[in-house]
Parts: structure tokens; C-alpha cells; sequence
């Protein structure tokens, strides 16, 4: 049950990626929120699997701060790989 403690914390936070990092129209508004709570469920059902408590700090710490750095990288990466993308696409068809 207090696995939906981080599971809404990565929501919270990857609405918080989503609208911190540029390039925000060039990707869904789910996207972030999505990645964010996937890598945090993963991580937490990994980590209770290996054997840690619900009480054990490090568990909290991972499931907490992990889906933070990767939803910004996977975003920012998403972002720049679009944009490049487009503008490839924009020269290629000659639209200004």
C-alpha cells in the first residue's frame, strides 16, 4: 500500500520535469508523468523484492529521487531528438 506513496510522488514530479524542461510542445503532457511513475514502480517492486523494508530508508531514497534523474534525461533527450527531427523534416519537404 505505500507503494502509491512513491507512485504519486513520480506523477507529481514528472509534471514538474514536464513543465521545467523546454521544448514542452513537442511532446505529450502524459509523457513525463508516465515515465516518471513507471520507473518508480519498478524500482520500488524491485527493491522489496530484493528483501528491503517498507521502513528501510534506502527504499525511499531510490524510488524517490531515481525517476527524478531519469525523467529529465529521457525528457530532455525526447525533446532534442524531436526538434532535430523536425527541422530535418522542414528542410527536407522546404518549408521555411
Amino acid at each position: 500500500m505505500l507503494i502509491l506513496l512513491a507512485l504519486i510522488f513520480a506523477a507529481a514530479v514528472g509534471i514538474a520535469v514536464h513543465f521545467a524542461t523546454p521544448n514542452r510542445a513537442e511532446r505529450g503532457v502524459a509523457l513525463a508523468p508516465l515515465v516518471a511513475t513507471a520507473v518508480a514502480a519498478v524500482l520500488y517492486t524491485s527493491l522489496t523484492w530484493l528483501g528491503f523494508a517498507e521502513d528501510n530508508v534506502w527504499l525511499w531514497v531510490i524510488s524517490l529521487l531515481v525517476p527524478i534523474l531519469v525523467t529529465g534525461v529521457f525528457v530532455r533527450m525526447l525533446s532534442q531528438a524531436r526538434a532535430r527531427h523536425d527541422a530535418r523534416e522542414r528542410a527536407r519537404l522546404r518549408i521555411t
